[in-house]
């Protein structure tokens, strides 16, 4: 496949990945700290629980992290598809197969949803873990990509 007429374009398409993904990043700890209040109201009693239902953190959790899935699914895509794009071929490694293993945390961690909204605590403490892990992945992707982000500013 000849991918000659993006060459005009090809060198910016090493910082979409990345900025897409920094944004994603602070995305991700938002929905933790609306999932964290979630928690809280589910624990409150009385007048405090009432105050913390006011602020719908149920349905801000839920629309952020089914935004958060197609995002981060298609910022992977795109992350695989750029590296295609310049060099040829996809580089074998830390970043990509922590990468893929995030894509499937979090597609694991919505796919149990409809077992958290029937009150499943199973469903619902494998659903913290697996995004506990994906944070913190998340944040070693981070700066391993800005390492990768590096290299490629040496040879621009």
């Amino acid at each position: 496949m000849d991918l000659g007429a993006l060459d005009p374009i090809k060198p910016w398409l090493n910082f979409i990945h990345p900025l897409i993904m920094w944004i994603l990043l602070g995305i991700t700890v938002y929905a933790l700290y609306l999932g964290i209040q979630i928690r809280r109201t589910r624990n409150a009693e009385g007048d405090e629980k009432k105050q913390l239902i006011k602020g719908k953190f149920n349905v801000r959790h839920h629309q952020l992290g089914s935004a958060l899935l197609a995002l981060m699914v298609l910022g992977s895509i795109g992350g695989m598809a750029v590296t295609y794009i310049n060099n040829g071929k996809l580089f074998l490694g830390a970043h990509l197969l922590a990468g893929l293993g995030m894509t499937g945390l979090i597609a694991t961690s919505a796919a149990l949803v409809p077992f958290m909204q029937k009150g499943n605590d199973a469903a619902r403490y494998t659903h913290i873990t697996l995004n506990i892990v994906l944070v913190g992945l998340f944040g070693w992707q981070a700066v391993t990509g800005v390492q990768i982000v590096q290299r490629i500013l040496e040879n621009f």
